[in-house]
């Protein structure tokens, strides 16, 4: 219904030119691509070879998506996915180079759907990942989840433990252990996913914890740092919170402890990351003496004029 709402806006208030497949609603997938297509783009790299290029994991409200190149090996011997899912592998060609892309987007793990799958464990009980002496409910998708602490207050521990059930990484991995989490293949790795970059809600929860500098549009950190902020945060009463963290908005305050150590042990257990190992939370990048946001929506204009043919194409940048 959204869809053809805008679309007929587009063709009676514009005179461009709408094609039937122009308005359309992409998937968690396409979100993963373009968002690599993006940064990729941004920082130089298309046109290197895929071992020269960056990984990303965009962590949103509702979904988070990993993305990278890998070798062509590697993509011809790509397991199927889950039924109902789609392919791992992305074949795209930018600036006439041939890229493999794996990428899997994991819908209900992003920030927002994950505290909803984070409370629904503990069935309207005490939930250590809530922050001491907060009582109330966190609504999602239409439904409210009852969330308070225990008397001991929050932490990190217990509700790390709850997270890892969240998670599922008891799962079986039919690749080989080659499996992120919830038996999902894992893309194997490799040169495409050495030099990391992390988006979105990684960035938010960083600079609004003390992370990184909020006035910087990307940081080099480790995923250690989220633990040791997470230790903190669940270490603080409610009451205590927005004196300790002034700007995070009133209604996520009391699940500070729960976000950060979502994010850490999505990073480091989910995805695999060393906890010392170097990445990249951003926002922004520099390009070209302007910071431009980091984000789907650049990749996919890229990805599309870099489908028309070279004439087409350069009509664009006359």
């Amino acid at each position: 219904m959204y869809v053809l709402k805008v679309r007929d806006m587009f063709r009676t208030r514009s005179n461009l030119n709408v094609q039937s497949d122009a308005v359309t609603v992409i998937d968690g997938t396409q979100e993963g691509s373009y968002m690599w297509v993006a940064l990729n783009y941004l920082l130089g790299n298309l046109g290197n070879k895929y071992s020269r290029t960056v990984g990303v994991v965009d962590l949103g409200g509702a979904s988070v998506q990993m993305a990278y190149a890998v070798s062509k090996d590697t993509a011809q011997n790509a397991p199927l996915p889950p039924d109902g899912q789609d392919p791992y592998i992305k074949n795209v060609i930018l600036k006439g180079t041939e890229y493999n892309l794996y990428v899997h987007s994991y819908l209900r793990y992003g920030s927002d759907a994950a505290r909803a799958e984070i409370l629904n464990i503990t069935h309207n009980s005490a939930n250590p990942c809530v922050l001491a002496d907060f009582d109330g409910t966190y609504a999602y998708s239409g439904n409210e989840y009852r969330a308070y602490a225990p008397t001991s207050g929050s932490s990190f521990e217990k509700c790390r433990h709850i997270v890892r059930k969240v998670l599922k990484l008891e799962a079986p991995c039919p690749y080989n252990k080659e499996c992120t989490f919830g038996g999902i293949w894992s893309g194997g790795g490799g040169n495409g996913q050495k030099n990391l970059y992390v988006a979105t809600s990684f960035f938010y929860i960083a600079s609004q914890t003390g992370i990184v500098d909020p006035n910087k549009p990307n940081s080099k950190v480790i995923p250690e740092d989220y633990k040791v902020a997470a230790k903190r945060a669940c270490n603080t009463k409610y009451e205590d919170a927005a004196s300790i963290y002034p700007l995070i908005t009133i209604d996520r305050l009391p699940y500070v402890c729960m976000d950060l150590t979502y994010q850490y042990t999505l990073l480091v257990e989910g995805f695999g990351i060393d906890p010392w190992q170097e990445i990249t939370v951003t926002q922004q990048i520099e390009y070209e003496d302007a910071s431009v946001d980091a984000s789907w929506p650049l990749g996919s204009a890229i990805e599309a004029i870099s489908s028309l043919p070279k004439f087409e194409r350069l009509m664009y940048f006359i």
